[in-house]
């Protein structure tokens, strides 16, 4: 089948995919959570709509990545520490989270057919002994998967990176060399760029971007966060994910870390410009969007706020407006016809005029929020904690379109194709639609 390289005006995207592949990384083929499917579904629930539904093993929160009739996820089997090892490992840690200890982790990907939903593989790429401890509402599979060219890549924060051929189901590579302490597990996504797998690593020791050569696992460029952070260790952590985005015709890697929002050049790790927040932000697990002018993020905890880079004509991005009230702290935003829009993580969702930050609509949908959105057909899919998912006119006006609940919690993100939709979560992975 011919193939064919999707990209976007603003949005370098090197990721070469033929017409069946369709989903390859979080929040799908941009990278900021727009979808090109049609006809997409409003309404389900258990009963209603659900063309399978098909149980995983472990725990993960790693959103679905999907490529031809397969559906790539990773998981995490956890062996849990004796209470006397947990009360000993506990006192190592400085924050105050409520934390889940294990004795070992078996890191797996697991992959599901599109169109019956059976389990087709279930493979171990990773198993380690005595891991870092995690927050209870994190997961050891939190970080998506990227898949290219039957070869998925995937990244388990400081317990390691693996490619597996998927053809095959060998691995390729391990990578289990860089280590720092996240204190709330792994949570950044890495992103793709030619043959550089470019991550993020900012714990509460030491806080740094790296590249991986993609076909070998090694050590490309590493890079030092630059600027002064808070004094403190936990409020220097950071689980966000970086976008490539095109600026004055250059790729540049659009990185949020702690306190500070930096651009590398994606081939050396070359700093090329950093801004401040202004205030306190850290423990991000947002990813930017951008649009042919400006970059948005979120500062995440702190004070936290919404935040408009204007990069379009500028060598260092500036801030163009900053929006303060129900900014979020875990979901990334979404971007469609002019209009940001993103929800708080106590159910605010907001719609903001991308050119001047004013807010055209503040309304509650109800629920806990740490999945990012999907916009698809002109609408927007809010996946909460409690398991429903919120369908939004993606307009100035609100509009409720529809409220559908799942049993079990969303953390993951949703993938749209092809006129349905597919929801992980901490239970199962559904098809729903045709």
């Amino acid at each position: 089948m011919k193939s064919f390289a999707f990209s976007l005006p603003l949005f370098v995207s090197t990721i070469v995919f033929s017409a069946d592949q369709n989903w390859p990384e979080w929040r799908g083929p941009d990278g900021q959570g727009a979808a090109v499917a049609r006809n997409v579904p409003v309404e389900w629930s258990e009963t209603k709509g659900v063309v399978w539904r098909t149980e995983l093993p472990g725990r993960g929160w790693s959103s679905p990545v999907i490529s031809s009739n397969e559906i790539w996820m990773t998981t995490a089997i956890e062996k849990t520490a004796s209470p006397a090892e947990t009360e000993r490992r506990l006192k190592e840690n400085t924050g105050d989270q409520p934390l889940t200890v294990l004795e070992s982790v078996s890191l797996r990907a697991v992959c599901v057919a599109r169109d019956s939903g059976k389990v087709l593989r279930d493979i171990e790429l990773l198993n380690v002994k005595e891991p870092q401890w995690v927050h209870q509402l994190n997961s050891y599979a939190s970080p998506s998967p990227i898949i290219e060219d039957g070869r998925l890549y995937a990244h388990f924060g400081a317990l390691g990176t693996a490619c597996l051929d998927t053809a095959s189901g060998k691995v390729v590579w391990k990578n289990e060399e860089i280590h720092i302490m996240h204190e709330n597990g792994p949570g950044s996504t890495p992103v793709l760029w030619e043959d550089r797998l470019i991550i993020h690593f900012d714990g509460s020791d030491q806080q740094f971007i790296a590249a991986l050569d993609k076909n070998t696992g090694q050590l490309a460029w590493k890079t030092a966060r630059s600027g002064a952070m808070n004094a403190r260790d936990q409020l220097k952590k950071a689980y966000g994910t970086p976008l490539i985005v095109k600026m004055n015709d250059k790729p540049v890697v659009v990185s949020p870390a702690a306190d500070w929002v930096y651009g590398y050049e994606p081939a050396t790790g070359k700093e090329l410009w950093k801004v401040p927040y202004g205030e306190l932000g850290f423990s991000m697990s947002v990813r930017p969007v951008a649009d042919a002018e400006r970059v948005y993020l979120s500062t995440s905890f702190g004070k936290s706020k919404v935040i408009a880079l204007k990069y379009a004509g500028v060598t260092t991005p500036e801030i163009a407006w900053q929006n303060n009230k129900n900014a979020p702290k875990m979901s990334s935003p979404a971007l469609f016809n002019g209009l940001l829009f993103y929800v708080d993580d106590g159910g605010i969702v907001s719609c903001v005029d991308v050119k001047t930050g004013e807010a055209l609509y503040r309304e509650r949908l109800g629920g806990k929020f740490s999945s990012s959105p999907i916009v698809a057909d002109g609408k927007l899919y809010f996946g909460s904690r409690e398991g429903v998912v919120s369908v939004v006119e993606a307009g100035k006006t609100f509009k409720l379109l529809a409220q559908n609940k799942l049993d079990g919690q969303i953390m993951a993100s949703p993938a749209a194709f092809d006129g349905t939709i597919f929801i992980r979560t901490d239970k199962a992975l559904y098809r729903i639609g045709r």
